[in-house]
């Protein structure tokens, strides 16, 4: 008989976040070993980890020291670690935790041979009169509207620069998330997906508020965006770690752009109500700004071969809202 081969471990930054958890969740139901790295007591205070195994825990500020002392074997990191919040104004912040903390991790698995995989994000992109090609080639021309996105180019076109010197991971990729939803980002208060926005509001107002269209032909509530389930997330970073995808940095999203207009609908459709829409002029601080459309080309991460289906908006938003039914 061949001796029964070692469980996986992975270290995941971000743990205690939104997608992180559910890459943490995912782990546990596939069997893999988890180092855990996160604040930690984002880990104790957050409901919607309820039942989760975190593995061994490790304060973000404490890793390199945790990493030299205890050389942990790893089949893989997956980078989701990072300032999140595209209001941040404060570049020192912002290059330390999404630049500087990401290169040293980086340095790490490429001295140690260890696989790695992290989340870049759509907001690369700008007000996407570039539109939304992940062509690396022309990633430099990218000119993001804010200083979160600024420091995720940032680190995309450093990651490219150390392939060009030779010194990277054995695997690595890179994924531009476009507009995840899904359980477990209630913490994120403000910046969480519109349809945890439209769950509650249809809860305590039985309506869904959304933004008028200022654009000439664009009618209220169809201002689009690349909607994607944090289910179909974690499937593409697992896919791309047990594949495994050998570099590059792609775009995550659904290559299907949708209308805030119909994400409410689906989300009165899953509660099996009659939708009530009513649209507020967008706020004059963003309207110069405010996008009307995104939606991510898909054709490089299909052409490395993952072939599975996303979730369409319908199904995500119902998956969504029957969890967050669920007593806890």
């Amino acid at each position: 008989m061949k001796p029964s081969q070692s469980k996986k471990t992975y270290l995941v930054t971000g743990a205690a976040g939104f997608i992180g958890a559910r890459v943490v969740e995912s782990c546990n139901q596939r069997g893999i070993d988890l180092i855990s790295v996160d604040t930690l007591k984002f880990f104790d205070e957050r409901s919607e980890h309820r039942g989760l195994e975190f593995g061994q825990r490790v304060d973000l500020e404490h890793l390199f020291d945790w990493l030299k002392k205890e050389s942990p074997r790893l089949d893989a990191i997956i980078h989701l670690g990072a300032i999140s919040d595209t209001r941040e104004a404060s570049w020192d912040r912002l290059n330390f935790l999404n630049v500087h903390y990401s290169q040293k991790l980086w340095d790490y698995a490429t001295q140690n041979k260890v696989p790695f995989i992290y989340a870049s994000s759509a907001a690369t992109y700008g007000d996407g009169q570039l539109g939304y090609d992940d062509n690396e080639s022309a990633m430099n021309q990218l000119k993001p509207l804010n200083a979160y996105g600024e420091s995720k180019l940032k680190f995309d076109l450093w990651v490219l620069e150390q392939e060009k010197l030779g010194q990277h991971p054995p695997y690595w990729s890179g994924y531009k998330f476009f507009n995840v939803y899904g359980f477990g980002e209630k913490h994120k208060h403000f910046m969480s997906s519109v349809v945890l926005h439209a769950y509650e509001q249809i809860q305590t107002q039985g309506t869904v508020t959304l933004f008028k269209s200022h654009r000439p032909g664009i009618a209220d509530g169809y201002q689009k965006r690349d909607f994607i389930s944090v289910h179909d997330v974690v499937h593409v970073l697992h896919f791309a770690s047990e594949k495994p995808i050998q570099r590059g940095i792609y775009n995550l999203g659904t290559g299907q752009a949708r209308a805030f207009f119909e994400l409410a609908q689906a989300a009165f459709q899953a509660l099996h109500l009659p939708a009530r829409i009513e649209f507020v002029d967008t706020p004059l601080s963003i309207r110069d700004k405010y996008q009307y459309f995104t939606e991510a080309k898909m054709e490089r991460l299909r052409a490395q071969g993952y072939t599975a289906p996303f979730e369409t908006l319908e199904e995500g938003v119902k998956r969504y809202i029957q969890r967050l039914r669920q007593p806890t």
